[in-house]
């Protein structure tokens, strides 16, 4: 199973359409992941028409948004549970990952995958600890070299991820 994995779009502001590095990856998606800040509900059913899509509410997203996904949930996929969460909300940009693990504490998880800082990070918090993951943007680098997102793959229950790293949005 294929799962892109990707967060902090911010469209239309930040680019007006999906990069073509990242449509060539969602052609073949299975399933596709948006951890928050898309800023217009119809990038969810652009996404949705290459694959079944799950995602959370950004602190750049509207009441819409949020009201249609909410701030965190689970996804069980290919025997894969999944968190998700922006991770917006703590007091400091630094401890973006901590507020979005805060999210899932308690719960037996494969990956936690969550924004809002634009930077790329792939890690275990321990040894057989849920993966974390934050995909980068894929239209809003800031300071990052590169644009990025993510893809999964997951097979006979096991997770694995890698990040896809370009330098032009177009």
């Amino acid at each position: 199973m294929k799962v892109v994995v990707v967060s902090d779009t911010h469209m239309p502001r930040m680019s007006k359409k999906l990069p073509d590095r990242l449509l060539r990856e969602l052609k073949d998606a299975d399933a596709i992941l948006h951890a928050g800040d898309w800023t217009k509900l119809s990038l969810y059913e652009e996404l949705a028409a290459f694959a079944p899509t799950y995602g959370v509410a950004g602190n750049n997203d509207g009441e819409d948004i949020v009201k249609r996904f909410g701030l965190s949930r689970i996804v069980a996929l290919g025997g894969c549970r999944i968190g998700i969460a922006h991770g917006h909300g703590g007091l400091k940009r630094a401890a973006t990952e901590a507020h979005a693990v805060s999210f899932f504490k308690g719960e037996k998880l494969d990956a936690i995958v969550y924004g809002h800082s634009h930077i790329p990070v792939l890690k275990r918090l321990a040894v057989g600890g849920p993966l974390i993951f934050n995909p980068g943007s894929p239209t809003d680098k800031r300071r990052q070299e590169r644009y990025s997102f993510g893809i999964f793959r997951i097979k006979e229950g096991q997770l694995s991820a890698k990040h896809v790293f370009y330098g032009d949005k177009s």
